[in-house]
C-alpha cells in the first residue's frame, strides 16, 4: 500500500483482509502481538463466532465488561445515535440477522425487517461494562474495524515503529514523511475512481451500499429506526485523526447531512447520493473529478 520498497505484513482478521506496511519488516514478536490483538478483539466483539461476548449478551440478559476499548466506543455510539435520532446504532445486529447478514453469511431473508430497540430501554453502557435488560444482539460494524486500526497503530507505535500503514480492507490509517494519494472508488464501476486524496498523519474511511449487499436491494447499511437498508447515499468517506472516528462518521453520512457532523467532530467528509449528485467539506474540495 505505501508503495516503494516498504515491508508488508498481510493476514486475515474479523472476517476480512489486513495489511499492515512498515519501512522495515516487522519482527516475529511484533508481528505476533499484532496478531494477539486481533484475536483478542474478535473474541470480545464479533456476533459471528459462539464464544465471544456478543453471543452471550444476544443470548442471556445480563452484564458485561468489555475490554478497554469499550470505554471510548460508548459515547461516540452515544453521540451518534442521538444525532442521527437512533438511527444509527449498535443495536441493529437483530436487523442484520433478519435480513440474512447472520454468523452463518447465509444472505438469505429470514423475516421482515424491524426497528432496533430503543437504547435507553434494553441497555446501559457505561465505560467498559455494558449492561441488558433483554437479549440483545450488539453490532459494532459501524466503527469496529476502524476501532481495531487504532489498536494496531497502538501496537506499532509501543514496538518503536514510527511510519507505518495500516489497512484493514479499505480503512486507511497512514504515519510517515510521505503522503499517500487514495483514489476514491466510484460507487457504481469498482475499475473507475470519482477522484483523489492525500493522506497524511491521518485515517480515511469509506462506507458503500454496494459493499456487503445481497438480495433485491439488500446491504448492510440499515435504519435502526425501520431495519430497512438506507436508499438515499451510495457512498461515503470520511476523514479523521483517528480511524475509530473516520470510521464511524462513514457511516453516520447516510442518516446525517455531513455539516451537522463536522460541527460535532473534527472530520472531513464526502457523500454521494444515489441521484448522482454529491456533498463534501472543504477538504474534499477539489479532489473529486467534475
Amino acid at each position: 500500500m505505501a508503495g516503494g520498497d516498504w515491508a508488508n505484513f498481510p493476514f486475515d482478521g474479523i472476517g476480512t483482509s489486513w495489511e499492515i506496511s512498515t519501512p522495515l519488516p516487522l519482527e516475529a514478536p511484533l508481528q505476533e502481538r499484532l496478531l494477539a490483538r486481533v484475536e483478542a478483539f474478535d473474541a470480545g466483539w464479533s456476533r459471528f463466532r459462539n464464544d465471544s461476548l456478543v453471543s452471550a449478551m444476544a443470548r442471556t440478559p445480563g452484564t458485561y465488561r468489555f475490554p478497554e476499548e469499550a470505554g471510548g466506543l460508548g459515547p461516540l455510539y452515544r453521540a451518534l445515535y442521538q444525532l442521527s435520532r437512533g438511527a444509527m446504532t449498535p443495536l441493529i445486529g437483530a436487523s442484520l440477522e433478519r435480513l440474512g447478514y447472520d454468523a452463518r453469511y447465509s444472505l438469505r431473508q429470514a423475516g421482515s425487517p424491524l426497528p432496533a430497540p430503543a437504547w435507553d430501554e434494553v441497555m446501559d453502557w457505561s465505560g467498559t461494562t455494558i449492561s441488558t435488560s433483554a437479549p440483545v444482539v450488539l453490532d459494532i460494524g459501524a466503527a469496529g474495524k476502524g476501532l481495531l486500526v487504532d489498536l494496531l497503530a497502538a501496537e506499532l507505535e509501543a514496538g518503536g515503529v514510527e511510519s507505518y500503514v495500516v489497512d484493514g480492507s479499505g480503512d486507511l490509517l497512514a504515519h510517515g514523511p510521505t503522503p499517500l494519494r487514495i483514489a476514491l472508488e466510484h460507487p457504481y464501476n469498482p475499475a473507475q475512481a470519482i477522484g483523489v486524496v492525500e493522506l497524511s498523519d491521518r485515517a480515511l474511511c469509506a462506507s458503500a451500499a454496494n459493499r456487503r449487499a445481497w438480495g433485491d436491494g439488500l446491504h448492510h447499511v440499515l435504519d435502526g429506526t425501520t431495519g430497512q437498508p438506507v436508499r438515499t447515499a451510495v457512498a461515503t468517506w470520511a476523514m479523521a485523526d483517528t480511524t475509530v472516528l473516520a470510521d464511524a462518521v462513514a457511516t453516520a453520512l447516510f442518516f446525517v447531512p455531513g455539516a451537522k457532523l463536522q460541527e460535532a467532530f473534527d472530520v472531513s467528509w464526502l457523500t454521494v447520493y444515489s441521484d448522482g449528485s454529491a456533498a463534501y467539506s472543504e477538504e474534499f474540495e477539489g479532489t473529486l473529478f467534475t
